[in-house]
């Protein structure tokens, strides 16, 4: 089944959330009828937990996660972090990374085996992609678009 959800009057739910096969990650806000439909589809089969990345609610643009792993940018507070480590499963690593590209979801496309990354990200930030996500990671353009998550309109 499929449903619909917009948060805040926009359509782009993967700029506030997260989604991966262990974990789901939204917004903190006042959008009762946005968590509900999440909650309500996934939290008999994965934790739906309500966080913010840097105080930001665009928590899917910021981190870039599996079901190994998820990895949050610097500007991620002391506060942020220990929240998501407390609700997160104790099976996935979570890593606080220094990045210039700290858009990690739009600069990293991953899923549970390959991540494609942004040609210009730090070599650090590669390796900590590998071991937190524990999968191989490849440099790449698509279409000619560093950005490899971007959407085109």
């Amino acid at each position: 089944m499929a449903l619909r959800t917009q948060f805040q009057n926009s359509s782009e739910i993967g700029v506030f959330v997260k989604l991966t096969n262990s974990y789901c990650l939204v917004p903190v806000a006042e959008c009762e009828a946005f968590y509900s439909v999440f909650e309500g589809e996934l939290s008999d089969f994965i934790k739906v937990v309500h966080t913010t990345i840097g105080g930001c609610r665009v928590v899917g643009t910021l981190c870039a996660g599996n079901k190994n792993g998820l990895v949050v940018p610097n500007s991620t507070t002391d506060k942020e972090l220990q929240h998501l480590r407390n609700t997160l499963p104790d099976s996935v690593k979570i890593t606080r990374v220094e990045e210039r590209l700290s858009a990690l979801g739009n600069v990293v496309a991953c899923n549970d085996y390959v991540a494609l990354v942004h040609p210009d990200i730090d070599r650090e930030t590669e390796e900590v992609l590998a071991d937190t996500l524990g999968v191989e990671v490849f440099r790449q353009t698509l279409a000619d678009q560093v950005l490899v998550v971007r959407t085109q309109y």
